[in-house]
């Protein structure tokens, strides 16, 4: 047990590395497209696939919920990730490398914004959808690994996290998700101070036992993640 709890130790630690490596210019760049997209009403559209699929979902929930300030502009991203009749349709009658590329020829104008996320940068479908938001006039981003693969030139942006890990590139990209969204948000006012330093999180309230019954009604105000 002590020889399997060092690993995960040790994958914590060299995560937390891999995350202050991170570029800042490229960061701030990104960060600059956003708040000019929300500014003037453009579009982001996310793509990935397998657990990059999950982080541009995520990543789109947080820019349509969480960035949005109060009564401020909201931003209009989504996930291409999410719409699996047109991922299916296209995959099932084109070829799954056309996946994201259709879905932008179809949606995306020019000065909206592309973010292609891919720890290889060599998912056929990922180029395929970068070369087409490049055709079509938007700005393609890249969150990228390992060497950056194909993506790499072929993006106007990149930010580049060069490991050759797939989870230590995608938890960084995850953060990276999450770092942009609190810049967004405090753009509007919704957070104004910078993270306190981190403490323990308080120990949970204690409640009266609940009797054993046939229902029980939800419990209000909770949401999910």
């Amino acid at each position: 047990m002590i020889a399997t709890a060092s690993v995960a130790l040790s994958y914590l630690d060299t995560l937390g590395d891999v995350v202050r490596s991170v570029p800042p210019e490229p960061l701030e760049r990104v960060l600059g497209l956003l708040l000019d997209a929300r500014t003037d009403g453009r579009r982001v559209y996310v793509m990935g696939n397998g657990g990059s699929a999950a982080i541009a979902s995520q990543f789109v929930c947080n820019l349509v919920k969480t960035a949005q300030g109060e009564g401020g502009q909201p931003l209009r991203a989504f996930a291409l990730t999410d719409n699996t009749p047109s991922l299916t349709a296209w995959a099932n009658d084109t070829a799954y490398d056309q996946v994201f590329a259709q879905q932008i020829r179809a949606l995306a104008e020019p000065g909206d914004l592309v973010i292609a996320i891919s720890a290889s940068g060599n998912s056929p479908n990922v180029v395929a959808g970068i070369q087409s938001a490049n055709a079509c006039g938007a700005i393609s981003v890249g969150l990228l690994g390992f060497d950056g693969g194909r993506a790499l030139d072929l993006v106007n942006v990149a930010i580049h996290v060069p490991y050759n890990n797939y989870g230590l590139v995608e938890d960084t990209h995850m953060a990276i998700g999450h770092a942009l969204t609190r810049a967004l948000a405090q753009s509007v006012g919704r957070e104004t101070i910078a993270p306190p330093a981190l403490e323990p999180a308080a120990p949970p309230v204690e409640t009266e036992p609940v009797a054993e019954s046939g229902e029980r009604e939800p419990v209000g105000g909770q949401t999910g993640r």
